[in-house]
């Protein structure tokens, strides 16, 4: 069962979801267009609680729609992070000698230069899009999971199961796909709150610099946006900003929570 830190992050995310999936229906329409008077503090209209920008565009709804492109982002990169570290890191494990040395090797250069450059450097040659965010993200994050499957598999790899497998003439790969990576997966899931975490700021902070999807409204494009105005409207970074926050100590929160409970459990 989840402690108290587990269920307040649950709480939190749940929240964050259900704001995703309603967007379309409680803020309809394009985010992006303008809809009011430029610069309209909060409650100043019905119609705007959050205000507009400097070009008139609603606040709540900006919101509301980055909610939904930081979700899909951070979920679909730490995902892809995950899978390709399991991989890398089974196959490097179980395989052993030359495999591993290559892996290994492959994983330290990747982890020599910081994820956000990586994803920086990937977006400037491919273009900014949801997919391209993604790929880039991952791109820089499967590291972690690669070295913990890696370790989990070397202390798997000589169990009596995967002894048995042998015995029963499965093929290695067979063996260490199907025997041992899901005996390994526990602790590198584990990872996946600190990957979704991680995600979360690469990708406002891409988004902040103008790498982001143009075609989507975004929390660190909003935060940018709001810059140029800081003075006279320092809501249109706040708001974001808290959400970004918000969001990120609630993943924090529910991977302190997860983690704990999976060490109690005898």
């Amino acid at each position: 069962m989840l402690n108290w830190e587990g269920r307040a992050g649950a709480i939190v995310l749940a929240a964050l979801v259900l704001m995703a999936l309603l967007a379309p229906w409680i803020a309809p329409g394009d985010p992006l267009a303008i809809t009011g008077e430029p610069m309209l503090r909060p409650s100043a209209s019905g119609a705007h609680i959050l205000g507009t920008d400097r070009l008139g565009r609603d606040v709540f709804a900006g919101l509301l729609h980055g909610t939904r492109t930081t979700l899909l982002v951070a979920c679909f990169s730490a995902a892809v992070a995950l899978i390709v570290g399991s991989v890398v890191g089974t196959l490097a494990g179980y395989l052993g000698g030359l495999a591993d040395t290559v892996l290994m090797r492959m994983t330290e250069a990747f982890q020599t230069v910081p994820a956000f450059l990586l994803a920086l450097a990937a977006i400037s040659v491919t273009g900014p899009s949801v997919p391209t965010l993604i790929f880039a993200i991952s791109l820089g994050t499967w590291t972690q999971a690669a070295r913990v499957t890696r370790a989990e598999v070397l202390s798997l790899r000589e169990r009596d199961f995967v002894a048995a497998a042998r015995t029963l003439g499965m093929r290695p790969l067979e063996i260490a796909f199907r025997e041992v990576l899901p005996n390994a997966f526990g602790p590198t899931a584990s990872l996946a709150a600190i990957s979704v975490a991680a995600a979360i700021l690469i990708e406002a902070a891409l988004s902040f610099l103008g790498f982001g999807d143009p075609n989507r409204v975004t929390w660190g494009s909003m935060i940018a946006e709001g810059r140029t105005v800081l003075r006279a409207a320092p809501y249109l970074s706040i708001v974001p900003g808290i959400a970004l926050v918000v969001t990120v100590l609630g993943v924090h929160l529910l991977g302190r929570g997860l983690s704990r409970t999976e060490r109690l459990q005898p």
